[in-house]
């Protein structure tokens, strides 16, 4: 792999080692595409005192994960063995437990099921006992679904692996492995990685750190051991260099081709991305947010400064993707032609971290003469 540098994005450079020098992060990794052609795909900083972070180190993605959970399920729906307005417990029929047999795959999907249980037990216990206790769960009171949004960070995504996996009779790790990554030659993407994998990736320094960029001096958040990087999570521990990330926001900007594979239609691409809940205050984030179908859609309408998970002040209104917390961004801009995957290394206060995004993001838009 050639190391792009960042040469024909200065200011976007500027904004990242300005955010260095604050201490809000040691390193970033950035990936950009333009109309397919690679813009840059470089890193700065380091991954911990002394070591350099380089463009070939894995990075994790947190919740910029959840759009590679939604692609799985769309595939499924192409396939005609799901809809996405099925109740959730005519694939996982304890589901419907405490009240919860009319919630969908949309309302998942969409952020507006009341099931927002942040302590689902991961990465201590295993799979089967997380999806018992979210089954188990009550839903909010006072939450229609559908009528009411608020950001699941875990409990959801969960679940909708585990339609996946009993939908298509392979592990969800598997599926995404063997169904999105390899086909767009993501060969080193992972949401649950092997152990043996887990212990080459390590012992050659490719897993990147992550810092508690919120305290001074800055401390390891741990986030890199076996356990975290092994255990399946469909919504927050997909590991990968931000250039793979950024191909699959290319297949998406190519409507669902890349390489000459095919892993959606056209047709399936604008159904995940278009504005499937709109206007809706996110009880979760305290802002409107819009919402695809486990894509954020820009709303910058709602206030460019002020949003969360935005995309800075150019992205144009189609613009689609998540954001991972206070460290990542993966997004495409169908208007501009434009991918961008992007990765700090720190987790600094969560203004701090929104107005490093937007400075970076804006950048970008600089740079490349979009803005």
């Amino acid at each position: 792999m050639t190391d792009l540098s960042f040469d024909r994005l200065p200011r976007t450079l500027q904004a990242l080692e300005e955010g260095r020098r604050a201490g809000l992060h040691l390193g970033a990794r950035l990936y950009v595409s333009l109309h397919g052609e690679a813009v840059t795909d470089a890193a700065m900083g380091e991954d911990r005192p002394g070591v350099p972070l380089t463009f070939d180190h894995l990075m994790l993605w947190l919740s910029s994960t959840k759009p590679t959970t939604a692609v799985a399920l769309a595939q499924l729906w192409e396939q005609g063995l799901l809809e996405l307005d099925d109740p959730v417990a005519r694939h996982i029929p304890e589901f419907a437990a405490q009240g919860k047999e009319g919630i969908t795959l949309r309302h998942l999907l969409t952020h507006t099921a009341g099931l927002r249980m942040l302590e689902v037990g991961w990465p201590e216990d295993p799979w089967d006992e997380i999806i018992a206790r979210v089954c188990a769960m009550r839903p909010e009171p006072r939450w229609e679904p559908g009528r009411k949004a608020g950001y699941h960070t875990a409990s959801s995504w969960f679940i909708l692996g585990e339609v996946v996996q009993r939908v298509d009779g392979r592990p969800f790790d598997r599926y995404v492995r063997e169904e999105v990554f390899e086909p767009l030659d993501m060969f080193d993407c992972w949401v649950g990685m092997p152990p043996e994998r887990w212990r080459a990736y390590h012992e050659a320094g490719r897993i990147g750190a992550m810092w508690d960029t919120a305290t001074s001096p800055p401390r390891p958040h741990g986030w890199d051991t076996e356990k975290r990087c092994v255990r399946c999570h469909p919504g927050g521990n997909g590991y990968g260099p931000m250039r793979e990330l950024g191909r699959f926001y290319e297949m998406l900007l190519a409507r669902g081709t890349l390489g000459g594979r095919r892993l959606l239609s056209p047709q399936t691409v604008e159904a995940l991305t278009t504005r499937h809940r709109t206007g809706m205050q996110d009880h979760t984030f305290k802002h409107v947010l819009d919402w695809g179908l486990g894509f954020i859609i820009n709303s910058s309408q709602y206030g460019a400064d002020t949003v969360p998970y935005g995309y800075g002040h150019h992205a144009s209104p189609r613009t689609f993707g998540h954001s991972g917390y206070r460290s990542s961004t993966g997004f495409a801009d169908p208007e501009r032609g434009l991918a961008v995957a992007l990765a700090f290394n720190g987790t600094p206060g969560n203004e701090a971290h929104e107005r490093r995004v937007r400075a970076v993001t804006d950048a970008i838009y600089q740079d490349l003469g979009l803005a």
